[in-house]
């Protein structure tokens, strides 16, 4: 990769500050420009939150060193800073992402489950036993038969029903008035 130098004045106090944090952390000046340049870059090009809202919580002291130990290896591993935040908002996305998975994949466990129920229940139960229709009197292979239609079915032969009673009905009066005529 080809590089270019970048010369600048800054405060002594910034200076210090800057090359102290250079020593703990065993970089360079120019690695440490670099990861600064890039956050800002990167922060610019990811503005997630417009407004945010503050998650504040305390933790215990050896799991503060192990967070501060964590970011610190991650630096020189990778040569680019992540802060406490980026980790902990990382962490709590990663954590509820994996959550989301969780409830849908339980949700659709609870209407597979209802769904082969419901199944067994118009199979005739669990057992497998014919029980029959306690609705209809009729054993449960002949439920189908007191189902509804579909499109007014139904309806249709009821009509044909009652039209066929009355045929009948006036076929028996017509044979009566002969009888007795």
């Amino acid at each position: 990769m080809e590089t270019k130098g970048v010369t600048c004045k800054i405060p002594l106090e910034l200076h210090n500050r800057i090359s102290e944090e250079i020593r703990e952390t065993e970089s360079t000046m120019s690695k440490f420009i670099e990861m600064i340049i890039q956050e800002h870059y990167e922060k610019g090009a990811g503005k997630v939150m417009a407004k945010g809202r503050t998650l504040a919580f305390q933790v215990s002291e050896e799991l503060f060193q192990r967070v501060k130990e964590y970011l610190e290896r991650f630096e020189k591993v990778h040569h680019r800073r992540l802060t406490q935040k980026e980790f902990i908002v990382g962490l709590i996305e990663q954590a509820l992402e994996e959550a989301e998975e969780e409830f849908e994949a339980a949700e659709a466990a609870g209407r597979e489950e209802q769904e082969e129920s419901a199944w067994a229940d118009a199979q005739g139960g669990e057992t497998g036993e014919d029980e029959g229709d306690p609705s209809t009197g009729l054993p449960s292979e002949y439920a189908a038969w007191s189902a509804p239609q579909e499109d007014g079915q139904e309806a249709a032969d009821e009509d044909e029903g009652e039209a066929a009673e009355a045929e009948d009905a006036g076929e028996t009066e017509e044979a009566e008035e002969e009888i007795y005529a």
